[in-house]
């Protein structure tokens, strides 16, 4: 950072300032000084007239000057509440003031005297609802905004000096006069001291100068980073994270302190105070700042005899100073992260509810922004067409990740290194980071990481070497060419220097590194060797190389302005030539500087809120501004108001964004303007430059002064302007040459216009086909008496449907393509928009055997839409396609119809083959489904059958059974069905054309699911207590011993017939259970013995009438529902099973009780 001193404020009765106070929401300034007096001051921003005047560039004038009247005594303190909007001062007498606004001027709200001690601190919580007050005496008063008493409490044995809230407010820091720092909660109960470590090894007596706690308002800077600073007067200071830090960031900033302040973020602390200069045996005035680790960012020098206060303003650009009785304004220059690349601007920032930071790239051109959040982000450096993000990884070996980035953010790649980079810059090819002590040089290409590793898999011999790409050496290294990275690299890192580095730059040739002491090494690209050594009298902060390399700028630490030639060749004092020459030239309070790109003589220079240009050490007439420097070239700077972007980083204006051009540009266009092309001609020769010779010829053919225009584009090397000059010596119409001019210039309109005035309107469509304007082509070919070019307007539809193609506007373009008869055009429209219907209709009106057709088909295959693309291949005569698309979509029924209807290919061994692999890979549900889908009924009922079978093996429950078989005869129902139309009369009559292994699936397909209906039925008869219903049920489960086992079938009957006492029927049984050979000797005994027990209980005769007629004995239709025969002549048959039931149980069912038929 830098910072300068911009303005003055004298008080009156050259009363010394004590204190000092800004108010960051309204911009008010409290001035306390002696004798009791107390300004209120206010600098408002006149509003200038270029765009580029603002900010801290922009004029300022005392808004208001009001003296409040109310003290006798001195002002010591004064702080703001910016919440309420109040002021509270106290004098030396203890008395206290609360001030508001009231009608544009402050007037007295309260006043409080406690008559006893003197007022050493006030300070408002962050909330700005209580204000704690400490005395000199020990006494503690802790008060509300309406001015009512919270709680006092007096402390023994205390003289209290400062006082500060902890950023929530539940804590009170109290400093004693003694140097001690205690912490209380926020009712005054004592909790602990605080360790101060800044105070080791200190001697004699100390005093706090400052306590400051930064409440968190704006975010932090890093997760738990410091933010409780505790200053003491002998120039000893410590950060603290929090009020019980052990390990706090310590500072000795080695003058007399007087007063301490954090900026409006956290990110920089503020010590003022005044240090003893032994040479002239006086004191100068010092305001030190620090960043949140204690890093020395910048000394700024103040006049007077005695520094007493400062205080930032909101957006930390500026912080007032009071010294003596005169209240200085320092203008601060923030260190922003930021880089300039391929006319993009990426800068980063923080959000307060977030940890990271929040990465902007920005086209202002275009407005386009991309944003990206980066973890740990440390600096920022910008090269050709990338930039570089330097981050510190989160893993526990904390290395620092270079990471390359293009003008989009997208990382390309990035590399790891075991030290923490201090000084980051880079060129178009290489990136450099510098720590203290080693310098790391990293050749990086434009292809990511990953592309080049492939390349290097595949073509090793294109595959380059790492020490080729990268190079880790220290400082001290004489020879730094013939090192190598082979090793650990330990060594390099640990190696001490005397002579830290201060800053590092490069060029497309030659790296600069500068030490603190003043010397400055050369390396040159790529070999690194070192090449000379130079030495400056002062320490260099900032460097940078002019475009051939042959020039340095250094700001030095104190921001003043040197420049080094390096290839000079002078005599020094002993005689002996050197390289090398500090040159005579000295500017102070810089801190920004840029060469041209084009012009190794050009440089732009920021020195205070005035921008210069030089010419070879010449300067212009400065140009008020306080942007950052981002580009010179073409005579023309680029800069950019950061601080503007950064008041609302989210939302960047292109007004923010400033384009100033050199006085020999403004000049030269001045010159063209006013006094003829001669004179115009001779001052360009004078002040040769590419951008004066385009702008005098410019001119020059604006007034059709060909020669001078010729004589201009010569010396430009401008081939195009050449040819064009030749090319209107050629045209006799005056008129016509100042259309060629003016298209050439782009100046488009104008040149239209010129041609329409002609009657030339076929010159102004061809002059607008080539700019690809078609939408006006249109507008022209339309307008006019002599009707339009059909061929040149079916262009211009064509090119407009191209032309939201490029942007996605699909439907746009669709209008246009019809238009043009782009069929091609609009199929890729359709397929974009996924408007199928549409797709559909345009493969209807293209003729037979079209070139788009087996395209359209394809895209219907590959959207699923299977009549669609069959009818595409159909109409192109692509029969076999359309049945291949039909098979990949599982259509194998409309496979069939097309190979029948158009004789095609033969589907059956197609489908013998997928139904083969299905079954291979033991699919066989998926294979069933085949087989349905392609009309072989038959041949998906075999496969259902096998799966019963496994199944039945595996012991599946009855009910899966059932519902397996269920399946098989409604795929038999379906080859009924499919055959109804082919065959008539009864189903045997269908059999005869299928073979005989079909006709036995056919006859045997519900004989499955009947048996395990049965089956089931009875069983739920049984537990329901229907006793004789399960015997007759169980009964007709005896033709059924194919299907069920014979000993499921015969248990059942046995156990039904035994609880319906109809002991013949169980004897009956029972029998047919031992005859059974494939049951074992002692299963057989275990049933005599049944048998055995039972009998000798009871006759084997029924002991009750039956009430249906044996099914054993007579085959009757079985009922369904109730597993009974079926006497009556009427019954009710499913539609879709077949299977009867009587109509009077069938009433009260909603679907058919064996397959779930809908009734």
């Amino acid at each position: 950072m830098f910072a300068y001193l911009s303005k003055k404020i004298s008080v009156p009765k050259d009363a010394a300032v004590h204190c000092t106070s800004w108010n960051k929401t309204q911009g008010y300034i409290a001035c306390g000084g002696g004798g009791g007096l107390l300004k209120v001051l206010k600098l408002d921003t006149e509003v200038p007239s270029d765009p580029w005047i603002k900010g801290l560039a922009a004029p300022s004038n005392l808004g208001m000057n009001q003296t409040l009247e109310g003290h006798n005594g001195d002002i010591k303190v004064s702080t703001w509440n910016e919440q309420h909007q109040k002021l509270t001062t106290s004098d030396e007498k203890g008395l206290i003031i609360v001030w508001m606004m009231y009608k544009g001027n402050w007037f007295e709200e309260m006043i409080n005297n406690r008559n006893k001690s003197v007022v050493r601190s006030m300070k408002w919580n962050t909330e700005g609802d209580k204000i704690c007050i400490a005395y000199e005496d020990g006494a503690v008063i802790v008060g509300s905004v309406d001015g009512n008493r919270i709680w006092g409490k007096e402390y023994k044995n205390m003289q209290l000096s400062q006082v500060a809230w902890s950023p929530d407010g539940k804590l009170l820091l109290f400093g004693t006069t003694n140097g001690e720092v205690s912490l209380f909660d926020n009712f005054g109960n004592y909790i602990n001291k605080l360790e101060l470590r800044c105070l080791v090894n200190a001697t004699g007596a100390v005093s706090l100068c400052g306590i400051s706690w930064y409440n968190g308002k704006f975010g932090y800077i890093e997760p738990n980073c410091p933010c409780l600073a505790i200053c003491f007067d002998n120039g000893r200071c410590q950060i603290m994270r929090h009020e019980a830090d052990r390990d706090p960031v310590l500072i000795d900033t080695e003058m007399n302190a007087k007063d301490i302040q954090w900026n409006e973020n956290g990110s920089v602390l503020a010590i003022a105070g005044s240090q003893f200069n032994g040479q002239t045996d006086k004191s100068i005035n010092l305001v030190q700042f620090f960043s949140a680790y204690g890093e020395a960012l910048f000394t700024l020098k103040v006049p007077g005899k005695s520094v007493s206060a400062l205080s930032w303003e909101s957006g930390s650009l500026r912080v007032a100073i009071g010294v003596d009785s005169c209240l200085y304004f320092a203008n601060i220059r923030p260190d922003y992260k930021w880089g300039y690349l391929s006319d993009t601007l990426v800068y980063a920032f923080q959000k307060t509810d977030r940890p990271d930071h929040c990465l902007i790239f920005w086209e202002p051109t275009r407005d386009e922004k991309n944003v990206k959040y980066v973890k740990n982000l440390k600096a920022i450096c910008s090269g050709g067409d990338h930039c570089c993000l330097l981050t510190k990884s989160e893993d526990d070996g904390g290395q620092n990740v270079l990471v390359l980035c293009n003008a989009i953010g997208t990382p390309m790649d990035s590399r790891f290194v075991d030290f923490e980079p201090l000084y980051l810059c880079m060129t178009a090819t290489h990136i450099v980071a510098a720590s203290h002590n080693v310098i790391f040089v990293w050749q990086y290409t434009s292809t990511s990481s990953v592309l080049s590793s492939d390349v290097a898999r595949v073509m090793p011999q294109l595959s380059t070497k790492k020490d080729k790409k990268e190079k880790l050496f220290h400082v001290d290294d004489e020879s730094p060419e013939r090192s190598h990275n082979e090793g650990p690299s330990s060594k390099i890192l640990s190696a001490p220097t005397q002579d830290p580095i201060s800053c590092v730059c490069a060029s497309d040739k030659i790296i600069v590194v500068a030490r603190q002491s003043g010397t400055l090494h050369r390396y040159t690209f790529p070999s690194m060797e070192l090449t000379n050594r130079y030495a400056v009298n002062s320490e260099p902060r900032k460097l940078a190389l002019n475009c051939n390399s042959s020039r340095l700028a250094l700001i030095n630490t104190a921001g003043i302005l040197n420049f080094f030639d390096l290839d000079a060749r002078v005599t020094d004092e002993n005689g002996q030539e050197v390289i090398g020459e500090l040159l005579r030239f000295e500017r102070k309070d810089t801190w920004n500087m840029k060469f041209a790109s084009d012009n190794p003589e050009l440089f732009a220079v920021m020195e205070k809120t005035r921008m210069y240009i030089f010419r070879n050490l010449d300067p212009e007439e400065p140009i008020q501004c306080s942007g950052y420097l981002c580009k010179f070239d073409d005579l023309e700077v680029t800069t950019v108001l950061l601080d503007e972007i950064m008041a609302d980083p989210e939302k960047p204006s292109r007004e923010n964004f400033i384009e100033l051009e050199i006085k020999s540009l403004r000049d030269t266009r001045k010159l063209v303007l006013t006094v003829g092309m001669k004179d115009a001609a001779q001052f360009v020769d004078d002040n040769p430059h590419p951008r004066l010779w385009q702008l005098l010829a410019k001119a020059a053919l604006d007034r059709l002064e060909l020669p001078v225009a010729e004589h201009a584009f010569v010396r430009c090397k401008d081939y195009q302007g050449i040819t064009l000059v030749k090319r209107l010596a050629q045209l006799q119409n005056e008129r016509m040459k100042s259309a060629e001019i003016a298209a050439y210039f782009h100046r488009f309109e104008e040149a239209e216009n010129i041609y329409l005035d002609m009657d030339r309107r076929d010159l102004a469509i061809d002059m607008r086909m080539k700019l690809g304007d078609w939408f006006r082509v249109v507008q022209l070919l339309q307008s006019g008496s002599g009707g339009a070019d059909d061929k040149k307007l079916m262009q211009a539809w064509d090119a407009i449907g191209h032309y939201f193609v490029d942007r996605l506007k699909y439907e746009k373009a669709v209008t246009y393509f019809k238009q043009s008869n782009n069929h091609e055009q609009l199929l890729e429209c359709y397929y974009m928009m996924e408007n199928y219907d549409a797709l559909a209709q345009l493969a209807d009106t293209l003729p037979e055997n079209n070139f788009l057709l087996p395209k359209i088909a394809e895209i219907f295959k590959m959207v699923g839409m299977c009549e669609q693309a069959v009818q595409a291949y159909v109409k192109c005569n692509m029969i076999n396609q359309a049945v291949d698309t039909c098979v990949y979509l599982n259509q194998w029924s409309q496979a069939v119809d097309l190979t029948n209807n158009h004789r095609g290919k033969d589907i059956d061994e197609l489908l013998a083959k997928y139904a083969k692999h299905l079954l291979e890979k033991n699919n066989m549900l998926q294979a069933i489904e085949l087989y349905r889908k392609a009309n072989r009924f038959t041949s998906a009922a075999k496969l259902v059958f096998d799966i019963a079978k496994r199944e039945t093996e595996a012991q599946a429950t009855p009910m899966q059974l059932k519902k397996i078989y269920v399946l098989a005869g409604l795929l038999t129902e379906e080859y009924h069905a499919s055959n109804k139309a082919k065959v008539t009369g009864t189903r045997l009559m269908g059999l005869a054309e299928s073979t005989a292994t079909d006709e036995d699936v056919i006859f045997k397909s519900w004989r499955g699911a009947e048996a395990y209906h049965f089956y089931l039925l009875a069983q739920r008869q049984l537990y329901d207590g229907y006793v004789d219903a399960a015997m007759c049920t169980a009964m007709v489960l005896s033709d059924y011993e194919d299907v069920i086992e014979p000993v499921k079938i015969y248990s059942v009957v046995a156990l039904s017939a035994a609880v319906n006492h109809a002991f013949s029927v169980c004897s009956w049984a029972l029998m047919r259970l031992e005859s059974i050979d494939d049951l074992s000797d002692d299963t057989k005994k275990s049933y005599q013995n049944l048998a055995m027990t039972i009998f000798s209980r009871h006759q084997p005769v029924d002991e009750r009438a039956r009430h249906f007629p044996d099914p054993r004995k007579k085959k009757l239709p079985i009922c369904v529902v109730t597993g009974r025969p079926i006497t009556e002549l009427q019954y009710w048959t499913c539609t879709r099973c077949k299977h009867p039931a009587y109509d009077v149980e069938i009433r009260d069912k909603i679907v058919c009780p064996l397959c779930h038929h809908k009734i």
